[in-house]
């Protein structure tokens, strides 16, 4: 894990090797995501689909607690 900084514009740095390992160039577009408090910087990928199983942390799980909802409305 890398820590980076803000600059005075909101910017961050991308680590050297990070940038090479994703092939990200001056002028990327990447995706930013936030889930729970966590932000994500996406990049750019073939298949995104794939790419983005696993990507969310699996809590909070709605599906549990819609579960959880549905069996009390029957007790």
């Amino acid at each position: 894990m890398a820590t980076v900084k803000t600059l005075s514009k909101g910017q961050i740095v991308i680590p050297a090797a990070m940038r090479r390992k994703y092939h990200i160039e001056p002028g990327t577009e990447m995706q930013i995501v936030e889930y729970g408090g966590i932000l994500c910087l996406i990049p750019p990928v073939d298949k995104p689909i794939k790419a983005a199983c696993g990507l969310l942390p699996s809590q909070p799980s709605l599906a549990k607690q819609l579960l959880k909802e549905r069996e009390n409305e029957f007790t």
